[in-house]
């Protein structure tokens, strides 16, 4: 599809895999690569298969376009990110994530937002370290974060910045299964497969029932929080 998103659709299957060559950080071109693959899977009618790098599924955010200090590149990047993790989560076909590696937090966004998340066992680390950076979790975020973990582990990742292991993340409701890294590709190919006997509309409105309230606060905390006013004011804040 371009440099840092592929996509093939095969079987009914379409396979959107991030590699921007180094650690496939959620930069506003990246986001746009996303959005542009999910409208193809949307057309297509096909069941997603979302996969990163060897050893990464995603680093997050840029953390460049905060330290730049610019209100129109910051709110430019969060909202493709928080319009992209919500757009997962009411996507109308079934979406398996292939966590590669390690998933920082716009990369644990997004598997917050899939239906169903293998990991890949390894020295990787997966959870929302935002406050250990000097971050406050998104509103959004933590609305995603509070659908899919568990209470306990929500608040060590979130108040603390704590990232966990692959078997800590799949307790704490990052992922549903972890296998060897040598497996993913086999084990995200075979329940995509068993995927496509899904009926699809009917996935789409239990989809809709379940998420609905989970869907309309993510929504409403974008459009609380995700705004160039907002950050316009937080940057002229933190210079005065």
């Amino acid at each position: 599809m371009n440099q840092l998103v592929s996509y093939e659709n095969a079987g009914g299957i379409a396979h959107i895999a991030m590699d921007d060559g180094r650690v496939n950080v959620m930069s506003a071109a990246m986001l746009r690569a996303l959005h542009a693959a999910f409208d193809r899977a949307e057309r297509d009618k096909a069941i997603v298969v979302l996969k990163g790098r060897e050893n990464i599924f995603s680093a997050g955010f840029d953390l460049k376009v905060f330290q730049a200090n610019s209100a129109h590149d910051i709110y430019d990047m969060l909202r493709l990110g928080a319009e992209l993790a919500l757009r997962l989560l009411a996507f109308p076909t079934p979406i398996v994530a292939g966590c590669t590696g390690h998933a920082f937090p716009m990369g644990a966004f997004l598997l917050l937002a899939s239906d169903v998340r293998i990991g890949a066992d390894g020295p990787f680390k997966i959870g929302l370290n935002e406050v250990a950076i000097g971050i406050s979790v998104p509103g959004f975020g933590l609305e995603l974060a509070r659908q899919r973990l568990v209470p306990a582990f929500l608040h060590r990742t979130a108040l603390t910045g704590e990232m966990f292991a692959p078997q800590d993340a799949a307790a704490a409701g990052f992922l549903d299964r972890v296998v060897p890294a040598k497996e993913l590709d086999a084990s995200v190919e075979a329940i995509a497969q068993a995927l496509t006997k899904v009926h699809l509309p009917s996935h789409a409105a239990t989809k809709a029932r379940l998420r609905g309230a989970a869907i309309a606060a993510v929504r409403q905390a974008i459009e609380a929080e995700v705004t160039f006013e907002a950050y316009r004011d937080r940057i002229v804040r933190s210079a005065a």
